[in-house]
């Protein structure tokens, strides 16, 4: 299929984007921190930027359209959403300016910025279209579906085309699909500046209504591929009642000519296996005529099989065949659920046997494999998911840095780890201050904080970063001293003797009193012996020797005034 270049787009622009008195349109703007992902070594917002600068150069200036970004002013706030440019004729400088100076910080409220576009294009009054260029998944928990459906209800003609730039999630890409099927709308993906200015264009391409004339026919081809339709190469002809050809072999998937007044039969004939389907159409004089043949093709077959049951969070082995398309995937999910839907996935092309994540929770599930392309379902295999136990043990007090000895069971998958927590530590099991991993051993160490007080150990499963178990572990302090003259020589070698633990990294230094925890002037580590060496400063005045650790955060144990002379 050949790209559409941005210099053609004058040519193929649609109705709804050609004429004053059309309905207005709106572009939808990604404004989130993604779009400064890079794509052949240059931000995707940068892209963006030119490629929606030569679209605007080439759309008639007497066209209304206007400009809606998201995700450009503020971080995590799923209300970041603005209309910069209301719809209105000969604003593409305005537009264009705008563009230039979007810099990308926040989420993707994709939804509510459609929604809110359609109601500045007052959508339930008058027909209206708007163009999303987006490049994530909605992270304000909208759903797609549900929003599309109900726009599409309320409006009097309301479309949506999407374009997806640089997506390779499946639930982003069932999210845009779906907003495009429900609103009648197209959904393209692009993976770079050349495919996104194709999709942009073809997110636009109906050609306006003619001046009375010779009549003429549109035609186009579409292929059903189970729940999603798609383009389809073929050779179109057309036939006078008599048999006279009226319209030489054509290959394209849509296209249009001019005619005289009459019956014909027009034929299509799809280049992948030769079917032919053939539609009889009559034109009157200045007449329009369309003509739509969709081709069946059936999806291909795929077989799951793995045990009936697992381990809440564990490892499934998964036999399959398939397609094994570029971005087929098998996942694990509620049964029955929407085919984009997952808790876990992993792409076919990592291997037949597949190892598959079960989910965390127990209950009855679903093994499918996912055919990428329209994000369907080509077979489902039922399992159950058995709860797993966990447990821990450890002493019930420890001193402040020491490594501490936690035996743990409950399934010691590899991104599973347990954690030394606050009390009032939030439930997300990554709210912590130390950790180790459980696949380090059993039991593993897991070293305690340098700050004395009440804490927690937990067990975090790593799937969901879920808090497993916990229970309660007291830290108790240490008695650290250190002893070293009052006054010593500028530059001399000072022999300092300590009291403490010795952790690794742990050193004595001098330091100016208003230093700050890791500031540092002649050092020496407290593992070279209880008595150590330490460099005084060259230049006289007061000092502090302190010792330091850093084994898990930073803490000055002991601090000790000297005067350098």
């Amino acid at each position: 299929m050949k790209r559409i270049g941005l210099a053609a787009l004058a040519l193929c622009l649609p109705a709804t984007l050609a004429a004053q008195d059309q309905p207005s349109a709106i572009l939808v703007l990604d404004g989130s921190g993604s779009m400064w992902g890079q794509i052949e070594g240059k931000a995707k917002i940068e892209i963006a930027r030119e490629v929606v600068t030569g679209l605007l150069a080439d759309l008639p200036q007497d066209q209304p359209l206007g400009l809606t970004v998201y995700g450009h002013r503020r971080k995590g706030d799923c209300t970041d959403i603005e209309t910069l440019v209301a719809p209105a004729p000969g604003n593409r400088a305005a537009i264009a300016s705008a563009v230039a100076g979007l810099k990308p910080k926040g989420k993707t409220p994709m939804l509510e910025a459609v929604r809110q576009a359609a109601e500045a294009l007052r959508y339930t009054e008058e027909k209206a279209t708007v163009i999303l260029v987006s490049d994530g998944v909605e992270t304000c928990d909208a759903d797609p579906c549900a929003t599309a459906a109900a726009l599409e209800a309320a409006g009097v003609d309301f479309t949506a085309h999407v374009v997806g730039f640089d997506i390779d999630d499946p639930q982003a890409l069932a999210q845009m699909q779906c907003l495009a099927d429900q609103t009648g709308g197209t959904f393209r993906s692009a993976a770079n500046a050349d495919e996104l200015g194709a999709a942009l264009a073809a997110a636009a391409t109906v050609k306006p209504d003619p001046a009375p004339g010779p009549a003429r026919l549109l035609f186009a081809a579409t292929e059903a591929f189970g729940s999603t339709f798609r383009e389809v190469e073929v050779v179109w002809e057309v036939f006078t009642e008599d048999g006279a050809q009226a319209m030489d072999a054509t290959q394209v998937m849509s296209g249009e000519t001019q005619l005289p007044p009459g019956t014909f039969l027009v034929r299509a004939l799809r280049l992948s296996d030769e079917t032919v389907e053939e539609r009889r159409v009559t034109l009157q004089p200045g007449g329009r005529e369309v003509v739509e043949i969709a081709f069946d093709e059936p999806l291909p077959a795929a077989t799951l099989s793995a045990p009936a049951s697992g381990t809440a969070g564990g490892m499934v082995e998964v036999s399959w065949t398939g397609p094994d398309g570029e971005g087929d995937y098998l996942a694990a999910g509620p049964v029955g659920a929407n085919d984009a839907s997952y808790l876990t996935f992993e792409y076919t092309a990592k291997g037949n046997p597949l190892p598959l994540r079960l989910p965390v929770e127990p209950g009855a599930y679903e093994i499918r494999y996912v055919l990428a392309d329209g994000i369907q379902t080509l077979a489902r295999l039922p399992i159950t998911v058995s709860e797993r136990s966990f447990a821990l043990d450890a002493p019930g007090s420890a001193p402040v840095g020491s490594l501490v000895q936690v035996e743990w069971s409950g399934g010691g998958f590899d991104e599973d780890f347990l954690t030394v927590a606050k009390l009032d530590a939030s439930s997300d099991g990554n709210d912590y201050l130390t950790y180790a991993y459980v696949r380090d051993g059993n039991p593993v160490g897991l070293r305690m904080p340098l700050a004395p007080g009440q804490y927690q150990l937990r067990y975090v499963v790593g799937q969901d970063s879920s808090v497993a178990i916990s229970q309660p572990i007291t830290v108790s302090d240490l008695s650290v001293t250190l002893e070293a003259p009052d006054r010593v020589a500028a530059g001399s070698m000072v022999a300092v003797s300590h009291t403490g633990p010795a952790y690794d990294g742990d050193y004595v230094t001098f330091v100016t009193p208003d230093a700050g925890v890791l500031d540092y002037l002649g050092y020496a580590y407290t593992s070279d012996g209880a008595t150590v060496q330490v460099q005084a400063p060259d230049m006289p005045g007061s000092y502090e020797l302190r010792y330091v650790s850093t084994i898990s955060g930073e803490r000055i144990f002991a601090r000790r005034a000297v005067v350098v002379e």
